[in-house]
């Protein structure tokens, strides 16, 4: 997302993300993922920037859970899997589709802002390669 020119923060660890969240301004977007959609830090995250008055767009396996029911705007993708283990590799995948749709509908909104970004981004990786 940075690279198509959008101000970003992910947080590494579950207070500076709430932090981050119940600093976020109105007109802000808290994007959470999580697979279950459970997970209690990501849902307190999600909460504290809903408070915030930000839009939380969530991207989970399950339509039901405490995240969406927090969320603005629910992504469901992958699902539950009957053998145990295989489900959090099917949703990853199903996870990393929607997030790559979801990059491609940014560009397509904003194609100049994207491609001056994307441009900048490719100038500055082509300098970390052999």
């Amino acid at each position: 997302l940075r690279a198509l020119g959008c101000q970003v923060d992910a947080p590494p660890d579950p207070l500076t993300a709430q932090l981050a969240a119940a600093q976020l301004p109105p007109d802000g977007v808290c994007f959470a993922i999580s697979h279950t959609g459970a997970t209690r830090t990501t849902v307190d995250t999600a909460r504290r920037a809903r408070q915030a008055g930000a839009t939380v767009v969530t991207l989970t396996s399950y339509a039901r859970s405490p995240l969406s029911e927090t969320s603005s705007q629910v992504l469901v993708a992958g699902g539950q899997d009957l053998v145990f283990g295989l489900e959090t590799s099917a949703s990853r995948i199903a996870h990393l589709a929607a997030v790559d749709a979801m990059t491609h509908l940014l560009m397509s909104l904003r194609p100049e802002i994207a491609r001056r970004h994307l441009d900048l981004s490719a100038d500055i990786t082509a300098d970390h390669a052999y």
